[in-house]
């Protein structure tokens, strides 16, 4: 499966944004798919993961109740909806694909970067 993220952008301090994680091939929906993002100078950070059915998401604390992981399996799209975005939330966004059942993430799309402005 090949994954593409878009949507990234500039803008103010609690401003939103809609990324979204599009997909090709026809197990997209079976898989789990997250968003990660990565500062200049900073690990790589888990943001947010959803599962194949939607049953069940992940948030990391940073993010938690500002953004939303939804996702279309019809559209073989994933969404990452950013609200009250921060500085601090300025990253260059991945998504990224795992079977269910596994642990590891072995799809990866390429980066969209959002720049949040103080």
């Amino acid at each position: 499966v090949q994954l593409q993220a878009s949507g990234g952008g500039l803008v103010q301090a609690g401003d939103s944004l809609r990324l979204s994680c599009a997909a090709s091939g026809r197990t997209f929906g079976t898989l789990y798919v997250g968003w990660f993002r990565q500062a200049p100078g900073k690990e790589r950070e888990y943001v947010a993961g959803i599962s194949a059915g939607s049953f069940s998401k992940y948030y990391a604390d940073s993010v938690k109740l500002r953004f939303t992981i939804s996702r279309d399996n019809a559209k073989n799209t994933v969404y990452l909806q950013m609200n009250s975005l921060k500085p601090e939330d300025t990253a260059v966004y991945f998504c990224a694909a795992r079977s269910a059942g596994t642990t590891t993430f072995g799809h990866w799309g390429q980066g969209t970067q959002v720049t949040v402005s103080s």
